[in-house]
């Protein structure tokens, strides 16, 4: 084992390691809470069963495809890179791809499944790095920027800070709602762990938010700590389904899979990249082994899928391992053994409601943001697709319209500025794709 991960040559040792892999889990549990209540829309009121996905089979399909992910990552990568259903992947898939769009849930995993398999194909064949290079790093950034935006406007609106307003389309919620005082005592608890650097201060900010909100009777107690894991039979294969289904075939779902591989495209990228260079591995800008850790993540969504979950792609949050040590897959394959036995866990972690998930959304959107300051702003025809496709994500609750308009606009502002060379050629079909599919959406 420790020959195969190479520990004297990286110079690290089982106990650096399996503190470093459950440093990543403690960092990245959340999401077996904040993933299952996204895609179930459990903050939704009166959604049709149609459109609402079981939250056990989620809580499962979560655990087992981060488990997955984690496990081909640590064998095959050997990185100490952890995976997990993707925030603002899944908030795409449940905002925009079935409650906008009414799309059965049923085919937005369809969509997933197509794109994981897409991106596998991709990824063999080498095509994925070429696509990926096509798009300017402006836009890559701004992406990132515009799903930060957009999931931390909805952990705002589920906790009640944020709220409809007819005058002024949203306004400031009730301050005085013991629920939003809830929600507010967490975001002032992950941020002062944060700035503390505490490694997984997002996942004990919750933890204390819960047994705060259950000592005040905004939490109803967990009727037991252990149980067998739920049935995930409610979502396991149904995506195959929407193949048999005529209306799975249009012009919009075309979309909806061209944006899961777009986002994924620059989220997993630049995760892999940033925790690998932390870690040391990046060598002449050069990534050892990057097309087996590009396999990950698309073994691991096509997986997810398959079970009833979105996206999954890799997570920030693995630095907080690699902080603690991690060097090696074995790290990650300690990630993914926490994750299973995670879902021996979940009466406990149904205390954890909105007012407890809304402040690492808001967070995680802060995180995301980080590096607008990368873009040139004092470059016009750079400012203008960065800023659209930025700004359009959350005011129209679509990523791929964000994607979509900034798209559109970059070779159009490159063209008049008289860059048109500057503009690789790909870049000009992903403008007119996007510029069919607004005329599509325009139109619903």
């Amino acid at each position: 084992m420790k020959k195969y991960f190479e520990f004297d040559k990286l110079g690290t040792n089982y106990r650096r390691e399996i503190l470093g892999g459950f440093t990543t889990f403690l960092a990245m549990a959340y999401i077996l809470v904040v993933n299952p209540s996204i895609l179930t829309l459990s903050d939704i009121e009166g959604l049709p069963d149609v459109l609402r996905m079981d939250y056990g089979a989620v809580f499962v399909a979560t655990a087992v495809s981060a488990a997955i992910g984690c496990f081909v990552m640590g064998i095959v990568a050997r990185y100490p890179l952890a995976l997990a259903p993707g925030l603002g992947l899944n908030a795409f898939f449940a905002y925009t791809v079935v409650l906008t769009n009414g799309s059965p849930w049923q085919h937005a995993l369809a969509a997933v499944f197509v794109s994981g398999v897409f991106f596998l194909l991709l990824t063999v064949t080498g095509l994925r790095e070429k696509l990926i290079n096509a798009i300017p790093m402006e836009l890559k950034i701004a992406v990132g920027a515009g799903i930060g935006l957009f999931v931390s406007f909805i952990g705002l609106k589920n906790a009640g800070i944020i709220v409809a307003s007819e005058a002024t389309v949203v306004g400031l919620g009730n301050l005085h709602d013991a629920e939003v005082l809830l929600a507010i005592f967490g975001i002032l608890l992950t941020v002062i762990f944060l700035v503390r650097g505490m490694k997984a201060g997002v996942f004990i900010a919750m933890a204390i938010t819960a047994i705060a909100g259950m000592i005040f009777g905004l939490v109803d107690l967990p009727s037991q700590i252990v149980s067998a894991p739920p049935s995930v039979e409610p979502t396991f294969g149904k995506l195959f389904s929407a193949f048999t289904d005529p209306e799975f075939y249009t012009l919009t779902m075309v979309s909806v899979i061209l944006s899961f591989l777009f986002v994924d495209f620059f989220d997993n990228a630049g995760t892999l990249m940033a925790v690998a260079n932390q870690a040391g591995f990046v060598k002449n800008n050069k990534l050892p082994r990057a097309g087996k850790a590009l396999i990950s993540d698309s073994i691991a969504s096509i997986s997810g899928s398959i079970f009833g979950t979105s996206t999954v792609t890799s997570y920030v949050e693995s630095s907080a391992g690699v902080g603690a040590g991690a060097r090696t897959g074995f790290a990650s394959i300690v990630t993914g053994i926490c994750f299973l036995l995670a879902l021996f866990l979940s009466p406990v972690l149904s205390v954890v409601t909105n007012a407890v998930t809304a402040p690492a959304l808001i967070v995680v959107g802060i995180l995301m943001v980080s590096s607008l300051g990368q873009i040139e702003w004092n470059k016009f025809e750079v400012a203008v697709p960065a800023f659209f496709t930025m700004l359009m994500m959350p005011l129209t609750s679509s990523i791929a319209t964000g994607l979509a308009v900034g798209f559109v606009f970059y070779p159009l502002t490159m063209v008049l500025k008289g860059k048109a060379k500057e503009v690789n050629p790909i870049m000009y079909i992903f403008a007119v794709l996007f510029l069919i599919y607004l005329g599509t959406v325009g139109s619903m």
